[in-house]
């Protein structure tokens, strides 16, 4: 398990950057093209607070969400049995994304969104994706794509080790198809996108972005890596 600062040091912060993120709802339309989410058996890896779980509900699909932190675990069976009546399935469940509680063939689409995928050493993780994935099943890992957009160069800053050709090439070794998207951060305060930007990015750079930049909205860049088995 990787810890996530961001999440888990300040989930009520974190909610507010899910608010502002895909407002247009951009990826989830993206992964219904490729797979229809109603009627789905769906797993989202690392669902943190489990904010997309009642989205998903929502859309038709039976949902269950897998996330390793105990607080966040708390935070997201909260969430769901707030469900109202027709607002579709969902549960969550305390694990790691190498150890699915789930048995085999059991799913049609899984979702890791900013979660445990981001290139090598997620090797045991994709391997129980083909585990729990029936045949024509589909996985959607939802990446940053830090070589374009406003947000890409502001993550290219604060982390220059990063290397987007690197982890595009480790996708295809795996076997998945990079989608590129373009979502956006609409905020409705600025306060809001600088506690945001506070998370996200090391003190120093979040100054020097936040100094340049006008305004509460971000285009954001997103590599959707996806493959069905």
């Amino acid at each position: 398990m990787i810890r996530s600062p961001n999440i888990w040091d300040a989930p009520h912060v974190y909610e507010t950057e899910n608010l502002a993120s895909d407002r247009a709802g951009v990826i989830e339309a993206a992964i219904d093209a490729l797979h229809p989410i109603a009627g789905a058996d769906l797993l989202d890896v690392g669902c943190g607070t489990g904010f997309h779980l009642p989205r998903f509900a929502g859309l038709g699909a039976r949902v269950v969400g897998v996330e390793p932190h105990l607080p966040l675990v708390a935070l997201a069976q909260d969430r769901v049995c707030r469900l109202g009546p027709g607002s579709g399935s969902a549960r969550v469940l305390a694990a790691e994304a190498e150890r699915l509680p789930l048995r085999n063939r059991c799913l049609d689409v899984v979702h890791a969104r900013w979660a445990y995928f981001f290139g090598a050493g997620c090797e045991p993780g994709l391997a129980e994706l083909e585990r729990v994935l029936r045949p024509g099943g589909l996985a959607c890992i939802v990446d940053i794509d830090a070589a374009r957009s406003t947000f890409g160069g502001w993550f290219r800053r604060a982390y220059p080790a990063y290397d987007p050709v690197a982890t595009k090439r480790f996708w295809a070794r795996q076997g998945f198809a990079t989608l590129p998207l373009t979502i956006a951060w609409t905020f409705d305060r600025r306060e809001d996108l600088e506690a945001v930007v506070r998370i996200e990015l090391p003190p120093v750079v979040a100054d020097e972005v936040l100094a340049g930049h006008v305004g509460t909205d971000v285009d954001y860049a997103v590599a959707l890596r996806w493959r069905r088995y």
